[in-house]
């Protein structure tokens, strides 16, 4: 029960001052009712949310795959066991769970999905943990806020030999 408060205290705290001092960014609430893939959820009241600066492997063979086997040398068996589980940690950690969307610069991505930055009820930044566990890499193609962090969480999961980077 304490921590079911505590979740929601920290949630009205998130949306009251948001957790990165270096840019003032809006931050929204909802409910995640599914998760498409480790980078897609949709959020209730909200649609379709993209996780921002990051970019999981897909469940299927896709032309995606290229990259991650020209730049890292990464296998497409690689590519499907890290989908299924980056899908999996978002299952576990976000389905049916109140989340705080908080927004770049960018706010909607070529596909008409909300990009955020999506902290869990615990607080924690769900797009960085997927780079800290090796579930994802670092969305290089665009600018955002917090792609130096995250350049460094990868750095770290990759010298660690975890997920992708086995």
């Amino acid at each position: 029960m304490g921590s079911l408060v505590f979740g929601r205290i920290l949630v009205a705290l998130l949306l009251i001052f948001p957790l990165c001092a270096c840019h003032q960014a809006e931050a929204v609430s909802g409910r995640v009712s599914w998760v498409h893939d480790g980078d897609t959820i949709e959020v209730e009241n909200i649609g379709r949310v993209r996780l921002l600066g990051i970019d999981t492997p897909e469940l299927k063979d896709s032309d995606r795959d290229r990259f991650y086997q020209h730049q890292f040398g990464i296998s497409p068996a690689t590519l499907r066991l890290v989908a299924r589980q980056a899908t999996e940690y978002v299952i576990q950690h976000a389905q049916k769970r109140i989340v705080v969307l908080e927004f770049d610069e960018e706010r909607i991505d070529p596909y008409g999905r909300t990009l955020a930055y999506v902290y869990l009820p615990d607080g924690r930044l769900l797009n960085q943990l997927l780079i800290e566990k090796g579930l994802a890499a670092v969305f290089r193609r665009a600018e955002f806020q917090l792609k130096e962090e995250f350049m460094t969480a990868e750095a770290e999961a990759r010298d660690n030999g975890r997920g992708l980077w086995r």
